[in-house]
């Protein structure tokens, strides 16, 4: 799954006009250029000035303007070029076919997107060959990932140019990050898209969607201030219906120096409480089982939309952490809303993501060991495992803060799942620093992790003001190392597991085997069980969305392995000792 406002010039539709000649001055006297006034060169201010005076006034020219006003109707709307009828930005049931790619918010903007454009009467389509219009929902936040959709592009604009006679021709638009980061290069140089919508446009999908009907290009990747659609509920499509996930905050303001979202997604701006709830308590009536809560940095959450919120405390931080903002000021915290969203059903699972390690004060830690149904798993996003490392990216805590906040995160909460982040290979990284990085990995113990090589970013402090001089075989080598040591770590961590019990989700059948079921417990582990009847004679068949009891047999890096014991409720869950 970070964002100034680049506003001026990142709004545009169709072509633009072109500019206006330079003119050449009108003179008021009849006399030819150099020929000699007929009265005298200078005038006095007492003169010029009465002359002024006698002339017509601002009053005469009010008085003299028609102000008839003309009855409002369709036909006097539509002589005006900026005005684009609400009809013609309906639907009428043409196709929309998403592609998602990237993290998990660029999953609730797609959910955001259709729900959108399904009230202006779109249909979607799983199937490719019937779209009418392909909306691609991009990321920036790694090249690999924005190499894959300029590749994509080009498939789909073959595609588009087979259909350009036919009576469905079909339209193209890219969403999210990467319409906001490389705009003109979409529009412009590669002409590869129909339409442009960045993050915070997607209100005005239909209308940009009316506008390429037309034939024209458009365009909207202004990034708000304001924007965090909350009165937008999303079209969930996780399959079955029984995990679904809330936005909380949108974009970012810790600046870390290697991160594009600060500029691709925009500043912090955090849902109002009460549209958060809702949405949690009609996903609770629908009946899924866990929410998760989104943000780019979720538990730096801070709602100020009412005033008797905003007192003067400043919002506290982990300890030894630090921000390159000043405090902030008032408002609910990310304490209140966990509290709140725990409350909505008590047998429904809560989790959240993408936190960062600072916004972790003790009563987050507090809260999430009382509740028995706020997950006891914490990603804690490290980067790496060099002070001098963690400086140059502006993280603003050191190797030793960082693992004095996991030794705390452990003692309030026994039990925790821990996950992590890690960037190998970032400007001036030497090879001790890639040694302290390993020697994190081991001694924190993660179960899962999310590793990749560095890639520079444009608009990035990176970009302006590090060298990217690690050799790409360099980052190779220390991303496979680190891959290696993790893997070794987390086989660690989950070996530790076998023997106890562990609730698990159920999501549905196995992937490679349609006689075994799959589900994740509450640290967010995956486990795999044969569909055989549970132990203790329950002639109840499991099914996806229930709470089920699994002894724990095996375990490899990445997944577990057990059988049933039988179905179960959050109500005691606390108890995974060994059976």
């Amino acid at each position: 799954m970070s964002l100034s406002m680049r506003t001026l010039g990142a709004f545009a539709v169709g072509p633009l006009r072109p500019p206006l000649r330079w003119l050449q001055p009108r003179r008021c006297s009849a006399r030819a250029d150099g020929e000699a006034p007929a009265g005298p060169r200078r005038r006095t201010a007492g003169s010029l000035s009465a002359q002024v005076g006698s002339g017509p006034s601002f009053q005469d020219f009010v008085r003299r303007v028609s102000v008839k006003k003309p009855a409002v109707g369709k036909e006097d709307l539509s002589e005006n070029p900026n005005y684009l009828p609400e009809d013609l930005q309906e639907g009428n049931s043409r196709k929309v076919y998403f592609e998602t790619y990237g993290c998990q918010m660029n999953v609730n903007d797609t959910e955001i997107a259709w729900s959108i454009l399904q009230k202006k009467g779109y249909e979607r389509t799983a199937q490719l060959s019937e779209a009418d219009v392909v909306l691609l929902v991009t990321c920036s936040i790694r090249e690999k990932a924005e190499q894959t959709i300029w590749n994509r592009l080009k498939q789909l604009t073959a595609m588009k140019n087979k259909r350009m006679k036919t009576p469905s021709p079909m339209k193209i638009g890219v969403l999210g990050c990467m319409a906001e980061r490389l705009k003109t290069e979409l529009l412009e140089r590669e002409k590869l898209v129909d339409v442009l919508a960045g993050p915070d446009a997607y209100r005005d999908l239909p209308r940009l969607l009316a506008v390429a009907e037309g034939g024209q290009q458009a365009s909207n990747v202004l990034l708000s201030l304001e924007e965090t659609y909350a009165d937008v509920m999303p079209v969930q499509l996780a399959p079955q219906g029984h995990s679904a996930f809330v936005s909380i905050m949108r974009g970012c303001d810790n600046m870390c120096s290697y991160c594009i979202v600060p500029f691709t997604r925009g500043r912090e701006r955090s849902r109002p409480i009460g549209s958060i709830l809702e949405e949690v308590r009609i996903l609770s009536d629908q009946g899924v089982k866990e929410v998760t809560l989104l943000g780019q940095n979720v538990n730096s959450y801070r709602d100020t939309s009412e005033e008797q919120f905003c007192s003067s405390d400043p919002t506290r931080l982990s300890r030894g952490f630090q921000t390159v903002y000043k405090p902030k000021q008032g408002g609910l915290r990310f304490s209140d809303l966990l509290e709140r969203a725990s409350r909505v059903n008590p047998h429904m699972r809560i989790r959240f993501t993408s936190p960062h390690p600072k916004d972790f004060p003790d009563e987050v830690l507090e809260l999430i060991a009382e509740r028995e149904n706020i997950c006891k798993q914490i990603h804690l996003p490290a980067q790496s495992g060099s002070s001098q490392v963690l400086k140059a990216m502006r993280r603003g805590y050191t190797r030793e803060a960082y693992l004095d906040l996991v030794r705390n995160i452990k003692e309030m909460i026994p039990g925790v799942s821990l996950s992590s982040d890690f960037i190998s290979g970032f400007c001036g990284e030497t090879e001790d620093d890639h040694q302290q990085t390993l020697s994190l990995i081991r001694q924190v113990g993660y179960n899962v992790g999310f590793l990749f090589a560095y890639s520079m970013r444009k608009k990035t402090q990176a970009f302006h003001r590090l060298q990217d001089d690690v050799p790409a075989e360099v980052k190779r080598r220390r991303l496979e190392e680190c891959i290696s040591v993790f893997r070794q770590e987390a086989l660690r961590v989950n070996a530790a597991l076998i023997g106890s019990s562990q609730l698990v989700l159920v999501e549905g059948e196995s992937k490679r085997s349609a006689e075994e079921l799959c589900g994740r417990t509450d640290g967010n582990m995956r486990v795999v069980f044969p569909k055989e009847e549970p132990a203790g004679g329950s002639s109840e068949a499991i099914a996806a969305g229930d709470y089920v009891r699994v002894k724990i047999l095996s375990a490899s890096s990445q997944s577990l392995r057990g059988r049933a014991l039988g179905l179960s409720s959050l109500r005691g869950s606390a108890d995974q000792e060994p059976v």
